[in-house]
């Protein structure tokens, strides 16, 4: 990992907003407005992030070298000169996972003291 880049684990717990938009992010780049509508149906319309606190969460997550704003569109056939278009690094990559198991982890707690059923 490159010295500059913080671990994984002190960059926790992630804000939702920007959970999400890591995950928007893990299986291909994207611009803003596919963030939203790619978080909004993952969570069939119950969290719907507005254009404020995307573009906040993406400003924060860019200084921490968690995303890249790309140079070029992904879909060169379909190019917008208005549209911004985002990429998950690998140290962005890296923290999304270890979010994903402190949330695992949070989640098998609540099922051992009985809390929620140990099947969902």
């Amino acid at each position: 990992m490159m010295a500059d880049l913080p671990e994984p684990e002190s960059l926790l717990p992630l804000s939702p907003a920007a959970f999400h938009i890591l995950v928007a992010l893990a299986d291909r780049d994207r611009h803003g407005y596919s963030i939203l509508q790619d978080v909004a149906a993952r969570t069939d319309g119950k969290v719907v992030l507005s254009a404020a606190t995307l573009y906040s969460s993406i400003r924060r997550m860019l200084e921490q070298g968690l995303v890249t704003e790309l140079r070029e569109s992904p879909d060169p056939g379909n190019h917008d000169e208005r549209r911004r278009y985002y990429g998950l690094t690998d140290h962005g990559r890296r923290v999304a996972m270890a979010e994903a198991r402190r949330l695992t982890a949070m989640l098998a707690q609540a099922r051992e003291t009985g809390l929620i059923p140990k099947k969902l």
